[in-house]
């Protein structure tokens, strides 16, 4: 049994992985009613918050070694798009979230 585990590749295992997440995401997301969209933008920003969390630790790595320059800047980027999502997506939830209020005449 120890030698099936020593078979499979790290970046194979990885890769898979990720295959099968975007395909298990695309379903998920394209299957949701217009009721459940709220809910799911809330916990994309949940994610997004995370990420944003990972992406600050990365920016505050010491330039230690080689790679730490790289970190920072992918840090950083990680980090701008997180935010841009994290906004983005209050926004379109207050929007979504005024069309199911009673309009006041």
């Amino acid at each position: 049994m120890d030698h099936l585990a020593q078979a499979v590749d790290p970046f194979v295992f990885r890769l898979s992985i990720f295959v099968l997440a975007v395909f298990v995401g695309y379903f998920v997301v394209w299957s949701v009613t217009p009721a459940l969209h709220t809910p799911l933008m809330s916990v994309t920003n949940a994610i997004s918050s995370v990420i944003v969390v990972g992406a600050l630790l990365a920016v505050g790595v010491a330039m230690v070694g080689s790679g730490g320059a790289w970190a920072r800047g992918f840090g950083f980027v990680a980090l701008t798009f997180a935010c841009v999502n994290i906004f983005g997506g209050f926004l379109v939830t207050q929007r979504m979230l005024s069309m199911y209020k009673k309009k006041i005449r």
